[in-house]
């Protein structure tokens, strides 16, 4: 399993051909949360997938995370592993971290792939993710935490519902994940609660895709305010699904991004 020394040592994983697109994971996940994308995205792109600071195989550290800063490992990872210029996906922190990398290191961002992602953590989202935080301290356990607190906010009734064997089996592969620490949780959950990028959205200019679940109540209110400040943004909402559309649709989220990234990496190579 490939490490490399960026400041920090960060864990990654490295499939396909093509241009690069690094994969940036969301919060208390590592790189493995995105295998229903890469097994199809690989087909298209060299797909590096990393573990964040405090997650999975990459080092963890004491003091404060901010998106910011872990952008900021981002574009180290990126010239560690000699890559100039990437296209970038995130879901959630995931999305976070990317709109700060396309504000900072715009040369580095082909494009963005943001999904689930907001502008500036407002009262609402700071209550939800604190709401986590209690859970988490209660249980003592994060991947729990994940099944039991996040779990019910990213999916609809309708799919716990329908498809209470897929909720089994999503729940069963966190628990078989390396388990984050409740100490780095509440560091990566103290960096979503103060993100606020909104003053730097006018610095993107890189090509951009938006895409909420139509019924995402934690993030979805943000879709106008990322469409209006970002100049070349492309917005989609996924019908009948929560903040999570990537497990609800996978065959339509994929083909949607995909659409996306194969379009815009055409365009910059005429």
């Amino acid at each position: 399993m490939p490490k490399i020394r960026a400041g920090i040592t960060i864990h990654y994983e490295q499939q396909g051909t093509g241009e690069p697109l690094i994969l940036i994971p969301y919060l208390a996940a590592e790189h493995a949360c995105y295998a229903f994308q890469v097994a199809e995205f690989a087909k298209h792109f060299t797909c590096i997938s990393l573990d964040l600071r405090g997650t999975g195989e990459s080092d963890t550290t004491t003091g404060a995370y901010t998106t910011e800063t872990l952008a900021d490992d981002v574009a180290a990872f990126m010239d560690a592993l000699g890559i100039g210029r990437a296209h970038l996906f995130g879901l959630s922190l995931g999305a976070a971290v990317s709109l700060w990398m396309a504000a900072k290191y715009p040369a580095k961002v082909s494009s963005l792939s943001l999904h689930g992602a907001w502008t500036k953590s407002d009262p609402f989202i700071r209550g939800v993710l604190e709401s986590w935080r209690i859970i988490a301290r209660g249980l003592g356990n994060v991947q729990e935490t994940v099944i039991r607190g996040l779990f019910p906010w990213c999916f609809t009734p309708e799919l716990y519902a329908a498809r209470p064997e897929y909720i089994q089996a999503l729940s069963d592969f966190v628990r078989s994940r390396p388990a984050q620490s409740l100490e780095s949780f509440l560091l990566q959950s103290d960096a979503a609660m103060n993100h606020d990028v909104q003053a730097q959205l006018a610095h993107i200019d890189v090509p951009t895709q938006v895409t909420f679940g139509e019924y995402d109540i934690v993030t979805g209110g943000f879709i106008d305010r990322l469409k209006g400040g970002i100049a070349d943004c492309e917005t989609h909402v996924f019908k009948g699904c929560s903040h999570a559309a990537l497990y609800e649709r996978v065959d339509e989220f994929n083909g949607k991004v995909l659409e996306f990234l194969q379009r815009r990496a055409r365009a910059q190579a005429a």
